[in-house]
């Protein structure tokens, strides 16, 4: 009788160890790394801010030009409400007069309006020339006196009719120095042709 089923034995065995081939445990296949590769598509938002403040000041023709100016006026005489050559400056005048002759900005008449302006703030520590410069010379708590920064810690501004009008003052001075309220980039609202026009002429 065992010889009846000898030949039936290899088939058995065989559709046996198909069945268990068919249940075997698979490999676990993971997921493609799609993360790592989103991450070098997409930078991440520090390294992103780190591009921005590595950014090279874009505006030194225009700073230059405004500057020139500031300087040509030093000496001119302090007058509150004054606006003009003629008329004298005081402080906000001076800087909305520079502003306006050189780069066709018209600025806000007051301090107190001109620590409102839609412009970007800059930390001490990144002052570029051309930033504007807002102080609190009064003990207030409030702003009461602008100027322009020139670069190696110094500004010009109109001071007062004692100290002579337009003139060049450093921040490393104690009296600005504990005054220094803020600083903004007016420069990046000047107008688009205007900053055209600056690059031609100084390229």
């Amino acid at each position: 009788m065992l010889k009846r089923f000898a030949p039936l034995v290899p088939i058995a065995l065989t559709a046996f160890l198909a069945a268990c081939a068919g249940h075997a445990p698979q490999p676990q296949v993971t997921e493609p790394a799609v993360k790592p590769v989103a991450q070098q598509v997409k930078p991440a938002e520090d390294e992103i801010t780190a591009l921005i403040d590595d950014k090279p000041y874009e505006m030194p023709q225009l700073a230059d030009s405004l500057l020139e100016l500031g300087r040509s006026l030093i000496g001119t005489r302090y007058r509150y409400g004054g606006t003009s050559v003629q008329s004298g400056f005081d402080c906000s005048g001076f800087v909305g007069y520079v502003f306006r002759e050189e780069i066709g900005l018209e600025l806000p008449r007051s301090t107190r309006e001109l620590i409102n302006l839609d412009a970007p703030k800059v930390a001490r520590a990144d002052l570029e020339p051309g930033d504007l410069i807002l102080f609190n010379d009064r003990g207030r708590g409030r702003v009461s006196h602008a100027g322009i920064y020139l670069g190696d810690d110094q500004f010009i501004h109109s001071s007062s009719s004692r100290s002579g009008g337009v003139r060049i003052d450093s921040l490393d001075d104690s009296y600005w120095n504990r005054s220094y309220l803020q600083a903004k980039r007016v420069l990046a609202l000047a107008p688009v042709e205007e900053s055209q026009a600056q690059a031609k002429r100084h390229p």
